[in-house]
């Protein structure tokens, strides 16, 4: 079995300054992760002034489209994060929201192209990314199975190696919202790899996920959840996610190395100490037929008859006057 493939999402957490996002990168290359994600926002060729904000956060910029201008970057910049990934040992990984966006991506150069739950619907979009030949991870949050179906058969027919993220857009997403029981609902009906995309601002999902045998998990990244920025409270401090990194390479080793339990050989020494003997709980005297409130049992195992064949003596005459706290043999009994 593969390891679970991490990605930490940056998104909007650096705020538009270069600064902030170069440090992420440093900062999540500690923690173990396999990649790291962003946004590759061109606001003239996604946006409008007539895009609402989906929660007004913003002091600075007055419209939505004016947050997606601050928000972008240039390709050479784009081409210097990809630099910095490659540096830490990070794949760079980052969605588009424009075709623009995807002929950049293409020139920085990615191993694959992670598709938003909003871009589901957006085949323009799916079809320019499914002509780079390049595998897609597809989330499911915003979508239906009606939509998802549509989405997954698309990319089928054009050869794209398609995974699926099952994912809530709530912001942060409660337990109730996460949907763990989609992840297999998704394995049924596709047949393809199934991870997790969180929102939940908590590294409990995601270690559930994992357990459920998800291959992706993706979650937001945040310094400081109380720092500004759409997703900040829905988001994971560096110190959850190194935490969340290692809990998921221990689900990963524990799916690795299969329990035979039908060998449970290796604990005869153990069962030795901890599985117990028959014993009487008071003085009988010879003759006395032996009644299940007789008994008690003693460790170690094997000082007396064992635990498990407590009846085969329920009914049995004492050969001998025995004491309390003695330990019942064959040849204590007729």
């Amino acid at each position: 079995m593969e390891k679970t493939f991490i990605i930490a999402e940056i998104g909007q957490a650096h705020d538009g300054s270069l600064g902030i996002l170069h440090s992420y990168i440093d900062a999540l290359a500690e923690t173990g992760v396999d990649a790291i994600k962003f946004q590759t926002h061109i606001a003239k060729a996604e946006s409008s002034v007539h895009e609402p904000f989906r929660v007004k956060f913003s002091y600075e910029d007055k419209t939505r489209y004016d947050y997606w201008r601050r928000m972008g970057f240039t390709l050479g910049q784009w081409k210097e994060i990809k630099a910095h990934c490659d540096e830490v040992g990070l794949e760079f990984m980052s969605s588009p929201f424009s075709q623009e966006a995807v002929d950049w991506l293409e020139e920085v150069g990615v191993k694959r192209y992670k598709i938003g739950s909003g871009e589901v619907n957006n085949f323009l979009m799916l079809e320019k990314v499914a002509r780079t030949g390049k595998p897609v991870i597809l989330s499911s949050g915003m979508s239906s199975f009606e939509e998802l179906d549509r989405g997954v058969s698309f990319l089928n027919d054009r050869g794209v190696d398609v995974s699926i993220l099952q994912c809530t857009t709530a912001y942060p997403t409660q337990p109730n919202e996460w949907g763990l029981n989609v992840i297999g609902e998704l394995k049924d009906r596709y047949k393809i790899p199934v991870g997790f995309s969180d929102h939940s601002g908590q590294p409990y999902a995601c270690l559930a996920a994992t357990s459920l045998g998800a291959s992706v998990i993706e979650f937001h990244a945040v310094f400081d959840r109380r720092m500004f920025g759409p997703d900040s409270r829905s988001s994971l401090t560096i110190d959850e996610i190194s935490f969340l990194v290692e809990g998921v390479r221990k689900i990963d080793e524990a799916f690795a190395n299969s329990v035979d339990k039908h060998d449970n050989s290796k604990f005869s020494n153990l069962k030795g100490i901890f599985e117990k003997s028959l014993a009487l709980n008071k003085d009988l005297p010879e003759g006395h037929i032996i009644t299940f409130e007789d008994l008690e049992t003693k460790k170690p195992k094997g000082f007396g008859l064992a635990a498990a064949d407590f009846e085969k003596v329920l009914g049995k005459r004492l050969r001998r006057t025995m004491s309390k706290w003695d330990f019942l043999n064959e040849e204590d009994i007729n």
